[in-house]
Formats: C-alpha cells, structure tokens, sequence
C-alpha cells in the first residue's frame, strides 16, 4: 500500500483527469518550463501560507497541511478564522501549537476580523478588543509577533458613513496599544469588498491611525484588483509593514462556471468565479514582485511574507512547490 505521503504526492495528478474550468493550466504551466523542485531558503524572509487555501478543497487532516509546508519549504502558516479553525480540525490551541512546534513549524499570524455588524454600533469596538486580545494570546503562545487585521464589510450601509469609518480608526489605534502592551504590532490587510479597499482609502486609513501604534499588512493581489500601484504603495509605507501577502493576479474573466475542488460552484457571470479566476501562482500575474521585494529590502524587512493562495490549479502541494521555485529563482537574488 502508498504511503499517505506518497498519495499526496500524486495529488498534481487529478487535474489531468478530473478537467473542468477550476483545472485549466495557468501561462506558466503551459509553456512547458520545466518543474523543478527547489525549495525557499527562509534567510532574511520566512515564507509562510495561509490556511484559507484549504477551505476550498475536500477536508484533509491539519497534519496533512504541515507536511506539505514542511516539504515544499514554508515554515510558517497563517490561521484563517480563528477560533473556529480548531473546530475545523478537531484541536485545542495547544494541540495545535504542539503540532506546529514538533515539525518546527510556526503559525506566524492571524487572519483577524472585527467583530461582526455595525462599526457604529455601542457594543462594537469592545467586542473586536476581546477578540483581538484572544488572538494575539494564542499567536504569542507560539512565538508569533504580529496581528493582521481585516477591514469590516463595506457593503453595510452603516459602515459606509465618515462616522463609520472615524470609528475604524479609533479602534485601530485601540488594537494597537492592546498589540505593543503585549509585545505585539498590528497592521490593517487591504481587502476587496472591505472598508479599506482602494489606494485613497488606504492613504486616508494610514493618516488617520498613530503610525506608532498601527501599520500596513499588504496584500499584493487586492491591492492590483483594485487598481493600486503595487510597489509604490509598499514604498511609500515600506517603514510600516511588517507583515504582507504576496499573491498574483490579473482580472479574468470566466468563460464558464468555476467550481472549487470541494464542489462549491459559482455561475460564470458572478463576482466570485471572476475574482477566483484572476488569482495565480506567484510569476503568473501581473504583480511586480522583484519590485516589492527591492523595496522591502531598501527598508531592511526581516520578517514574514505569506504567499496566499485563493486558488490552487494543480494543487496545494503542487502549487506552493512552483510558488517556491519562483521565490527562489526570482526573489532570493535580490537578498544576496
């Protein structure tokens, strides 16, 4: 009988016999380029990936998840959901950091959202506190320094006011002084269809806060989707990031419905099936990475970069490999 590791790996494989749109090959893929397995030496940038990948295929064991990082290269991950992510997988906090801990692995943050209604409501602002301070007590448990912070739904209309968005800021700060009082940073992960979306947006967000309490954690696919200059805007707040996504993307447009490996379809003509079909593999979008990349450097960044996929077309495992091969080839030189 195969090893289960040995099944995974033969994961890649299912494209090529399943078919269907979610399996079409990216540029990359299809000009032949060879596959070559080199994995990202983690020196001055530690690479990590997000957990929310795996919302979107068949439920595997979170082991499964840790041995794929572990063999493709990336240390670290980033916990979607929390708390309920251990519900998803059957663990306690501990069990989880245990796991993590005995590969040498690392959860390096949490995809951190606010609590749930109006901004303006009374009860609003304390009960994000809780929550924050219940995240950054799980991520300090396990060595993690940093909270990424989702911007609220734009769509409410209560949200959409200057009230509104005065209230984001003075909870920002908040979560900032509770962060640096438990040795922690904090900074805000720019999101389409959130309060904090386009590049004025972001530059109103950024003087509104304390820059003393509260940074940018940048997502390079939202920021291109929403018509932002991707590396103008980690320069201009290069001494404020200290944590951010790399994610490709361009706008596609699906010529048919796009269903999820886990069976979860959406019509081709929705907003989902068109942002799922612009998001890539590191290398085939239209995201300047070296040019991030020279920036942070400029800024002397020593700290995580989550490669988060929305989308895996030949697979996790498959994927993250080719993310890693591109980490390597194109990205690590600018370190040396």
């Amino acid at each position: 009988m195969p090893t289960r590791r040995e099944l995974l790996a033969a994961l890649p494989l299912l494209p090529s016999m399943m078919g269907g749109p979610f399996m079409a090959q990216s540029p990359r893929a299809m000009s032949g380029e060879p596959q070559i397995s080199l994995k990202p030496a983690n020196k001055n940038v530690k690479w990590a990936v997000s957990e929310a990948l795996w919302n979107y295929f068949p439920r595997v064991p979170f082991i499964d998840i840790l041995d794929m990082m572990a063999d493709t290269g990336f240390p670290g991950i980033r916990i979607t959901g929390f708390p309920r992510s251990l519900q998803t997988y059957n663990l306690t906090a501990a069990q989880m950091q245990a796991e993590l801990a005995r590969r040498n692995l690392h959860a390096v943050t949490i995809s951190w959202n606010f609590a749930g209604g109006p901004v303006t409501d009374t009860a609003w602002r304390q009960k994000s506190l809780d929550s924050a301070r219940e995240a950054i007590k799980f991520l300090a448990d396990g060595g993690a320094s940093h909270l990424v912070c989702f911007s609220p739904n734009r769509t409410v209309p209560a949200n959409q006011s200057p009230a509104a968005y005065q209230a984001l800021y003075d909870c920002c700060n908040a979560i900032g002084e509770l962060a640096g009082s438990m040795h922690f940073t904090a900074g805000l992960h720019n999101h389409m269809g959130q309060m904090i979306q386009t590049s004025d947006e972001i530059d109103r967000f950024m003087a509104a806060v304390d820059p003393k309490l509260f940074g940018l954690s940048p997502d390079t696919a939202h920021l291109n989707l929403a018509g932002c200059d991707v590396v103008a805007t980690f320069e201009k707040y290069k001494h404020r990031i200290h944590f951010c996504d790399y994610k490709d993307s361009r706008w596609t447009t699906p010529t048919a419905p796009w269903t999820q490996p886990n069976g979860r379809s959406y019509a081709a003509d929705t907003y989902d099936a068109k942002f799922f079909s612009s998001i890539y593999d590191l290398g085939d979008g239209q995201v300047d990475f070296p040019g991030c990349h020279r920036v942070l450097k400029s800024a002397h960044f020593k700290g995580w970069i989550c490669v988060d996929l929305d989308t895996a077309r030949q697979g996790p495992r498959a994927d993250y490999t080719r993310c890693g091969e591109y980490i390597v080839k194109h990205l690590e030189p600018i370190y040396k």
